[in-house]
């Protein structure tokens, strides 16, 4: 990955990050890595866990942002997230998966996504 795309994609994050908190999230984590992948984002707000990919892109000439969470994403995200469960001492009552697209410094925000 080009410095100028991990810059991007960065910015991204940050800013998503930024909505969670101003909307009462905490960030437990960002860009937890294993050897299985890589989760963007996870928040906390009372017991409520969320796992957030954050997807940016600079132009919609490829798709949308959000298009790029294909079906084995989100299997690789669940797998990354049950990995993250079990190696924290964090209790959850409710668990969510989130896609937050970011396009042109706009977040469009897709919640339960799946």
């Amino acid at each position: 990955m080009t410095s100028a795309r991990q810059a991007l994609g960065a910015a991204g994050e940050a800013l998503v990050a930024k909505d969670y908190e101003s909307r009462g999230y905490e960030v437990v984590a960002r860009n937890w890595r294993c050897r299985e992948g890589e989760l963007d984002l996870v928040l906390r707000r009372n017991r409520t866990i969320v796992f957030c990919e954050v997807k940016t892109r600079s132009s919609d000439a490829f798709g949308s942002p959000a298009e790029a969470v294909t079906h084995t994403k989100r299997a690789r995200i669940r797998r990354l997230a049950a990995l993250w469960l079990e190696n924290s001492d964090v209790v959850a009552r409710e668990i969510r998966f989130d896609v937050a697209a970011v396009l042109g410094g706009e977040i469009e925000l897709y919640e339960g996504a799946f």
